[in-house]
Protein backbone atom coordinates (compact mmCIF):
# COMPACT_ATOMS: atom_id res chain seq x y z
CA UNK A 1 0.00 0.00 0.00
CA UNK A 2 1.30 3.69 -0.98
CA UNK A 3 1.65 6.12 1.81
CA UNK A 4 0.51 9.75 0.80
CA UNK A 5 2.16 12.26 3.03
CA UNK A 6 1.37 16.21 2.99
CA UNK A 7 5.00 16.52 1.84
CA UNK A 8 4.30 14.12 -1.60
CA UNK A 9 1.75 16.95 -2.66
CA UNK A 10 4.41 18.99 -3.07
CA UNK A 11 6.92 17.55 -5.03
CA UNK A 12 7.66 19.09 -8.03
CA UNK A 13 4.71 22.19 -7.69
CA UNK A 14 6.18 25.74 -7.48
CA UNK A 15 6.68 27.10 -4.32
CA UNK A 16 3.54 29.12 -4.21
CA UNK A 17 1.78 26.40 -4.33
CA UNK A 18 2.98 25.46 -0.54
CA UNK A 19 2.91 29.11 0.34
CA UNK A 20 -0.89 29.39 -0.53
CA UNK A 21 -1.30 26.13 1.48
CA UNK A 22 0.46 26.88 4.51
CA UNK A 23 -1.81 30.25 4.82
CA UNK A 24 -4.93 28.23 4.06
CA UNK A 25 -4.01 26.35 7.05
CA UNK A 26 -3.05 28.81 9.02
CA UNK A 27 -6.54 30.63 8.49
CA UNK A 28 -8.26 27.38 9.29
CA UNK A 29 -6.93 26.68 12.47
CA UNK A 30 -8.36 29.91 13.92
CA UNK A 31 -11.69 28.05 13.89
CA UNK A 32 -10.19 25.72 16.58
CA UNK A 33 -8.67 21.73 16.15
CA UNK A 34 -7.76 20.37 12.54
CA UNK A 35 -6.59 16.83 10.84
CA UNK A 36 -5.24 16.79 7.80
CA UNK A 37 -5.83 13.71 5.78
CA UNK A 38 -3.16 13.27 2.75
CA UNK A 39 -5.39 10.95 0.31
CA UNK A 40 -4.14 9.90 -3.66
CA UNK A 41 -5.26 13.13 -5.22
CA UNK A 42 -5.93 15.77 -2.45
CA UNK A 43 -6.15 16.72 1.10
CA UNK A 44 -8.64 16.28 2.80
CA UNK A 45 -9.09 19.22 5.95
CA UNK A 46 -10.89 17.35 8.63
CA UNK A 47 -13.16 18.62 11.51
CA UNK A 48 -15.48 15.69 12.76
CA UNK A 49 -15.98 15.02 8.97
CA UNK A 50 -13.80 16.87 6.07
CA UNK A 51 -15.32 20.00 5.13
CA UNK A 52 -12.09 20.84 2.05
CA UNK A 53 -10.18 19.07 -0.09
CA UNK A 54 -7.10 20.50 -1.44
CA UNK A 55 -5.51 19.20 -4.98
CA UNK A 56 -1.99 20.84 -5.47
CA UNK A 57 -1.74 21.46 -9.35
CA UNK A 58 2.29 22.76 -10.86
CA UNK A 59 0.90 26.06 -10.08
CA UNK A 60 -2.24 26.60 -8.03
CA UNK A 61 -4.33 24.88 -5.49
CA UNK A 62 -8.24 23.63 -6.44
CA UNK A 63 -9.98 23.69 -3.15
CA UNK A 64 -13.56 22.01 -2.72
CA UNK A 65 -15.61 23.47 -0.30
CA UNK A 66 -18.09 22.16 1.85
CA UNK A 67 -21.31 24.09 1.69
CA UNK A 68 -25.43 23.67 3.08
CA UNK A 69 -26.19 26.19 0.70
CA UNK A 70 -24.95 27.25 -2.98
CA UNK A 71 -22.76 30.00 -3.02
CA UNK A 72 -22.53 32.62 -5.39
CA UNK A 73 -19.32 34.20 -6.76
CA UNK A 74 -17.50 34.70 -9.70
CA UNK A 75 -14.35 32.93 -7.86
CA UNK A 76 -16.17 29.32 -7.73
CA UNK A 77 -15.83 27.70 -11.17
CA UNK A 78 -17.63 24.69 -10.57
CA UNK A 79 -20.68 23.74 -7.81
CA UNK A 80 -21.79 19.90 -7.44
CA UNK A 81 -24.97 19.32 -5.19
CA UNK A 82 -24.31 16.40 -3.47
CA UNK A 83 -27.60 16.13 -1.02
CA UNK A 84 -30.40 18.18 -0.55
CA UNK A 85 -28.85 20.54 1.73
CA UNK A 86 -25.13 19.80 0.69
CA UNK A 87 -22.76 21.26 -2.10
CA UNK A 88 -19.61 21.18 -3.17
CA UNK A 89 -17.86 24.24 -4.20
CA UNK A 90 -14.41 24.32 -6.18
CA UNK A 91 -12.08 27.19 -6.09
CA UNK A 92 -9.36 27.60 -7.83
CA UNK A 93 -6.23 29.62 -5.73
CA UNK A 94 -2.93 31.17 -7.42
CA UNK A 95 -1.69 33.28 -5.17
CA UNK A 96 -1.40 33.98 -1.34
CA UNK A 97 -3.89 37.06 -1.98
CA UNK A 98 -6.62 34.24 -2.69
CA UNK A 99 -6.63 33.52 0.97
CA UNK A 100 -8.91 36.52 1.72
CA UNK A 101 -12.01 37.01 4.11
CA UNK A 102 -14.43 35.85 1.36
CA UNK A 103 -12.47 32.92 1.19
CA UNK A 104 -12.42 32.59 4.72
CA UNK A 105 -15.21 32.83 5.52
CA UNK A 106 -16.49 30.10 3.41
CA UNK A 107 -14.25 27.93 5.20
CA UNK A 108 -15.47 29.15 8.53
CA UNK A 109 -19.18 28.11 7.67
CA UNK A 110 -17.68 24.92 6.27
CA UNK A 111 -15.58 24.03 9.37
CA UNK A 112 -18.75 24.80 11.42
CA UNK A 113 -21.08 22.46 9.15
CA UNK A 114 -18.49 19.16 9.86
CA UNK A 115 -18.69 19.81 13.27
Amino acid sequence: MHEFTIESHFVGKDRVVREIYDKLKMSVKTFGPINEEPKKTSIHVVNKTAFLGVATRKAHLILTIKSDRQLASPRIHKTQQTSASRFHHEVKLISRADVDNELVGWLKAAYKLSA
